[in-house]
């Protein structure tokens, strides 16, 4: 059955727009509160039912009853009431051809499987349990329907969290959009002297999650939120100094990272190959250049290798606890002295990730589970090798005539041709 009446998608500004209506199938919102975050996912789940099929299903989901309740609310004011059919108890709106869209609680998992559903958005996701994600998330295997997750960032230790940095990573099929209060303030959505009053009245962490979507370090980061963003910069066009290299396990990355004088990242190489092609993109990438690398495991049978190649200045490091623990370190007072300069994309998402944990044996640093850290430890290798390589040294023509004459005495210092 198709719907006879004339649609027009309301007004959206462009940040909406893009976070929300897009192709991807995963579509990850972390945003201000009240940013407008609700009402365009309205519109979004309001159009996936009336373009899908007859008889689908689908759904809202909210952390609590109350604020599903709110939403269905909203929902049914929005839509012509000559053409719905609701029930306030089950809370679902019905337009024709069985299309049917529930609103529901996060509260009990157990409540929420079994049902095909079709298009979904789980609001307020950081607040939810991670059982009621996994139970949304299997209600959509069948159907492949799409999915918007939106929410207020809410720490680092939940699974919205991780889910948001998959996508912000560029995972397939899934799309990432950071909404700020200024984006709102801009699109006339919110306005600056709330903010301010909102920053005044706030400790500076809640507000930073509240109203800048930057989550809170939870005590488990060490190089710090905050220090972190200070070093964000476009990437170098400087000359290399100094390479490390990462090199990959099983299902991790290779990636090499390359610092110029100034401590700027200047060249940034993250790929999957097998080990012969690995070795020649690194020796090309790497040149002449002082690199340290990982040699640990399979990596050490590698670095040989390139080592033999003329013209490598290739060094080994084995990560063990306690190498790992110092390289972190020294990386980390890098970022606090913002010694470092580092781009958008993988490497800073991998460094707000990245965890320490205080352990029987001393301090463990390492990514999540699920996660990639290959990005911070070719930076931490890139930061140590910047301060102990040695560069080649130059010697001005004339400078090395003067040395190779006599001095008094018959002596001649000789610094080689």
């Amino acid at each position: 059955m198709t719907l006879a009446f004339e649609y027009e998608r309301p007004w959206l500004a462009d940040y909406q727009r893009e976070a929300l209506f897009g192709t991807e199938r995963y579509g990850v919102v972390e945003g201000s509160t009240k940013c407008g975050k609700t009402a365009p996912c309205l519109i979004w789940l309001a159009e996936q039912t009336m373009f899908g099929g007859e008889g689908q299903n689908h759904w809202w989901v909210a952390p609590v009853y109350p604020q599903a309740e709110i939403a269905y609310k909203r929902m049914k004011r929005g839509l012509p009431h000559d053409i719905i059919k609701t029930h306030d108890t089950d809370k679902w709106i019905e337009l024709p051809g069985g299309r049917r869209m529930w609103f529901k609680s996060a509260e009990k998992p157990n409540n929420l499987y079994g049902e095909d559903v079709y298009s979904a958005v789980v609001d307020e996701a950081s607040r939810c349990r991670e059982e009621s994600w996994h139970a949304v998330r299997s209600t959509l295997t069948a159907t492949r329907g799409p999915i918007r997750i939106i929410g207020n960032v809410k720490g680092r230790k939940n699974w919205a969290f991780a889910l948001a940095r998959k996508a912000e990573a560029g995972a397939p099929g899934m799309a990432y959009k950071r909404i700020t209060a200024f984006d709102a303030i801009q699109a006339g959505i919110l306005s600056q002297a709330e903010i301010d009053q909102a920053r005044s009245d706030l400790p500076e962490a809640v507000f930073r999650e509240l109203y800048l979507a930057e989550p809170s370090d939870d005590g488990g980061n060490p190089f710090g939120l905050k220090a972190i963003a200070d070093c964000i910069g476009s990437l170098s066009d400087g000359k290399p100094i100094a390479w490390g290299w990462d090199l990959a396990k099983s299902v991790d990355w290779t990636v090499g990272i390359a610092l110029d004088a100034e401590g700027r990242i200047c060249r940034f190489e993250r790929f999957q190959k097998p080990w012969d092609a690995t070795m020649d993109r690194i020796a090309e990438a790497t040149g002449s250049v002082p690199a340290l690398v990982d040699s640990t495991g399979v990596g050490d049978p590698i670095l040989e290798m390139l080592q033999k190649r003329p013209g490598s200045r290739f060094e080994g490091f084995k990560f063990t606890s306690e190498s790992k623990q110092r390289i972190m370190e020294g990386l980390a007072v890098a970022i606090q002295k913002m010694e470092i300069a580092i781009p958008e994309g993988p490497i800073r998402s991998e460094l707000e990730n990245f965890e320490y944990e205080y352990t029987r044996t001393g301090v463990r640093y390492t990514a999540p589970d699920g996660f990639h850290d290959d990005c911070v430890c070719a930076l931490a290798l890139a930061v140590s090798h910047k301060a102990h390589a040695r560069q080649p040294l130059t010697i001005d023509p004339e400078l090395r005539r003067l040395a190779k004459m006599p001095r008094r005495g018959g002596f001649t210092f000789n610094l080689g041709t």
